[in-house]
């Protein structure tokens, strides 16, 4: 409450959770109730948490008229209070999180399932230390075709891509300004922006940290930020994982580390190869992969990214410091040595993405699951295992795998899996143009 306590300008305020999809589902609360929303939390039905991507209900869904759609109680995540600089009128979120009546975790949360994830670590003595990079298109939709914003300084539209061009970032300097003045009011820890290959695309690094939860609530909280602020600045601002047909699509990239009781990084053996540990966790990551496609890319849209040549990995291999593979262990001090995981798309729920590469290394750590050597060149003519190529392989893949039910609770994995069922039933319905409408502003 301090925070609010601080900003009595605040007039209402907006309680959200991530659903499987990561859109934000909540209530909109007068400020003068926030002491007992802060304290008692609030309550919708389990069922919210499952919505299809057009928030509808999933049929049959056991959480719906079989319980008669019970409640969960939701209660404020450690983030607190915090403003929401896109609305007109002085605003706070409050992020939260559900649970059973009872106070057990309730296990169709994405951010529950994470926190899992990473009581596994805890309980080996180890601390994951990870970072995400976030690729996003900044688009005018007012017309029947998508094209870049004009320049709030110059009125002139980008004809094509400017990867890591100045002019780019400049020509929306003042959109970047709010955006980064924003991120430091919410805590998000936004580092570097770079102008990227496609039109108008851009990319923002956040900082390593060893909270690999506050890393997931930094990337959920900065999508809505970069799109709630476009708007409020006359364009729209698009995480989908493939806005263009003839543009590279948008990535989420996720870096991380594992350090030890003592602090020390696990990957680190002193020279460039990293440690046994850390061919353990490639080997864990890549025996999970198809398995996690879906999460990695759980949208119709998002397998249009995942073509060869294309700029996103489809092969099932790792290499060091090469962008053409699925892992990449990047250059570096030995200190810093990292695995870069590649292949989610700009789309995704980061806490599910999260816990699903956190998991995988972990079995592969425990396991000592061994590597295959390392690519050299161009991973798209390795003739490696391919990852699914399709939206309904990819359900195939996760329903199937072993390590997918090692890694995340079963009622996540049925309740993931009847939303995604049920959408690929209904997407057949629509359009391209449909979907692009659909996809644009909701993932």
């Amino acid at each position: 409450m301090d925070w609010l306590i601080e900003h009595p300008e605040v007039r209402t305020i907006r309680v959200a959770a991530a659903d499987l999809n990561g859109v934000a589902r909540g209530k909109r609360i007068p400020a003068r109730f926030a002491s007992k929303v802060a304290t008692e939390g609030t309550r919708f039905p389990f069922s919210v948490m499952n919505l299809d991507i057009w928030g509808e209900d999933i049929e049959d869904s056991p959480l719906v008229f079989e319980t008669g759609d019970a409640d969960g109680v939701l209660m404020p995540t450690e983030r607190g209070f915090m403003p929401m600089p896109w609305l007109e009128a002085p605003t706070a979120l409050l992020p939260i999180w559900m649970f059973h009546m009872d106070g057990r975790p309730y296990m169709g949360d994405p951010r529950q399932v994470l926190a899992h994830v990473l009581k596994r670590y805890t309980a080996a003595g180890l601390t994951p230390v990870v970072a995400t990079e976030l690729e996003f298109f900044l688009i005018d939709d007012s017309g029947k075709t998508l094209r870049v914003p004009p320049s709030p300084r110059s009125g002139k539209r980008r004809t094509g891509g400017e990867t890591l061009s100045l002019r780019a970032l400049d020509a929306f300097d003042a959109f970047f300004t709010q955006l980064y003045d924003a991120c430091e009011a919410m805590d998000i820890p936004a580092d570097t922006a770079i102008s990227e290959a496609g039109p108008g695309q851009f990319e923002i690094n956040m900082m390593h940290q060893s909270d690999a939860l506050k890393a997931a609530d930094d990337a959920w909280l900065f999508k809505m930020l970069v799109k709630g602020l476009a708007r409020s600045n006359g364009f729209a601002a698009s995480f989908m994982a493939k806005p263009y047909d003839i543009w590279s699509g948008n990535g989420m990239h996720m870096h991380f580390s594992v350090l030890d009781a003592a602090g020390n990084n696990i990957f680190n053996n002193g020279g460039p190869e990293g440690s046994d540990q850390l061919r353990h966790a490639v080997g864990g990551l890549l025996q999970a992969l198809p398995g996690s496609t879906l999460i990695f890319a759980p949208h119709e849209n998002s397998y249009d990214r995942l073509v060869p040549g294309a700029h996103a990995p489809t092969g099932i291999g790792w290499a060091y410091e090469n962008r053409t593979a699925a892992l990449r262990v990047p250059a570096s001090s030995p200190a810093a040595r990292r695995i870069e995981h590649r292949v989610a798309g700009g789309d995704v729920n980061p806490y599910l993405t999260i816990a699903a590469v956190l998991g995988a290394a972990l079995n592969g750590i425990e396991d000592q699951t061994p590597a295959p050597d390392p690519i050299i060149g161009n991973a798209y003519e390795q003739g490696l295992p391919q990852m699914p190529g399709t939206w309904q392989e990819a359900i195939d893949c996760f329903a199937t795998s072993r390590q997918i039910r090692r890694i995340f609770p079963d009622e996540l994995i049925d309740t993931f899996l009847m939303t995604k069922r049920q959408e690929i039933h209904y997407m057949a319905e629509l359009s391209d143009q449909e979907q692009s409408e659909l996809y644009l502003d909701t993932v």
